[in-house]
């Protein structure tokens, strides 16, 4: 049996108290903000990235904290933060920095964001913690640091957690003080099926636009050497590994994907790639985000990276599973400043697929000491299904179209009925609008050019 090495101690469960938990319907628009800040220093602490996780609770009077963002960060939102944590007693330093110039996204802006040759502590990329901070944080003896929004939180001597909402679209009553417990609750039941029934078994993912792969789950991804593969991956609710992150000596991903949208990307005509023995084999359509892409598979694909059993630097490794139901699309979609979709990946039954190196891993490492490309490149699946077949031919199904069933689970829905109605509360918010599957028109239309359709 793993244990939880890569974890961070946690004492309770997930609930807060009856005085703790907000009401969405109570919150008063003029104090909004302030009442959201407040809930969240009433979350422990677990350096997790993700909705639900993510909290300041263990802010104690006498604090010295230190809170880093780029300029494009909502000054109300930092304020609100920087407020209720000043109201435990803290002293808050806010640290702006520059990360360049709002502009419209590109549809190849995801290669510039992931993709890298020089070392991260001198290139950062953008969604990840700037090592430079982290550096000033311990040296100027900071208790904690709230900083970054997406990737690991790394190990440090000082407390520290993340901060991923940059735009007032992403710091709502719904989602800031959504029920932890009913995110957990969730996640628990769906890392069950694969971590309890997936062993030897299969894993089959397909999407409504077109994407069709299956996959191995081999015993040795068992073997304690995987990141967030433990039995309770409590840092992990939001973002769960339906496949085992690096080292990957056996992996055997087979079929296509098909995508319009990544993390850091305008949206872009459909791409299609073929994935075979664990490894994207071809990249085409895509427009200028499938051609970049497309360049970076010749360029690497004689390389051995560490992690891999076979060359190439683009092999599948990150089935990420997001668990948070009230999770919406930002406004101002196509402007580099709203976090671009990255943040949506976040809303329970999205998938997003990652191919490459394992975010800070050692194959990282190694690559950037020779001036080697590396990082990982996304696709988004909205409307997947993802199925578990055991080695004893049962069939578990996680997510249905885009649902994640266990949010229909008689535990959950029970659960839910401490904080309201179980049907507003475990219903998604958001629903992707995509002619020919959720909306009116053709699919086809749509996948020739979406960004003009989202946009």
């Amino acid at each position: 049996m793993c244990d939880e090495t890569d974890e961070i101690s946690f004492n309770g469960d997930f609930r807060e108290s009856d005085t703790q938990a907000l009401a969405v319907n109570e919150l008063k628009a003029g104090d909004e903000l302030i009442a959201l800040a407040r809930h969240l220093c009433n979350i422990p602490e677990l350096r997790s990235a993700h909705l639900g996780s993510i909290g300041y609770g263990s802010t104690r009077e006498g604090d010295r904290i230190l809170i880093a963002v780029d300029l494009m960060y909502d000054e109300s939102v930092v304020g609100a933060v920087a407020g209720a944590l000043r109201e435990r007693g803290a002293s808050v330093d806010v640290h702006w920095y520059d990360s360049g110039s709002d502009r419209r996204f590109a549809e190849a802006d995801e290669l510039g964001a992931a993709i890298r040759y020089r070392p991260w502590t001198e290139q950062p990329r953008r969604w990840e913690g700037d090592p430079r901070i982290e550096a000033r944080a311990e040296r100027e003896g900071y208790d904690l640091l709230i900083h970054g929004r997406g990737g690991p939180t790394r190990l440090t001597p000082f407390r520290y957690e993340q901060i991923p909402w940059v735009v007032r679209d992403h710091f709502t009553p719904e989602v800031v003080s959504y029920p932890s417990e009913l995110i957990a609750a969730a996640a628990q039941l769906t890392w069950d099926a694969i971590w309890k029934h997936g062993r030897n078994g299969r894993v089959h993912v397909t999407d409504l636009e077109g994407t069709d792969f299956s996959y191995s789950l081999d015993e040795t991804y068992w073997d304690c050497t995987h990141h967030g593969w433990v039995p309770e991956p409590k840092r992990w609710y939001g973002h769960l590994f339906a496949h085992p992150t690096p080292p990957l000596p056996r992996a055997d991903a087979e079929g296509i994907v098909k995508g319009t949208t990544s993390h850091f990307s305008r949206a872009f005509p459909q791409l299609t790639m073929q994935l075979q023995n664990g490894l994207v084999q071809s990249v085409e359509g895509g427009g200028g985000y499938g051609s970049a892409w497309a360049e970076k598979l010749e360029e690497t694909k004689g390389i051995s990276y560490p992690g891999f059993g076979r060359p190439g630097l683009f092999h599948l490794w990150e089935v990420a599973i997001g668990g948070h139901p009230k999770v919406r699309r930002p406004t101002a979609i196509e402007w580099w400043s709203s976090g671009g979709f990255e943040w949506e990946r976040r809303r329970s039954g999205v998938i997003h697929l990652g191919f490459g190196t394992f975010w800070r891993g050692p194959d990282e490492v190694w690559a950037a000491e020779r001036g080697l490309a590396y990082g990982h490149l996304h696709v988004h699946l909205l409307f997947p299904t993802l199925q578990v077949h055991s080695v004893k031919g049962e069939v578990y199904t996680l997510i249905k179209d885009g649902r994640l069933t266990a949010l229909d689970h008689p535990s959950v829905r029970k659960l839910a009925e401490r904080y309201g109605d179980p049907d507003l509360l475990l219903r998604e918010d958001w629903v992707p609008g995509v002619p020919g599957i959720s909306a009116p028109g053709e699919y086809l239309d749509f996948a020739k050019d979406p960004a003009t359709y989202i946009y």
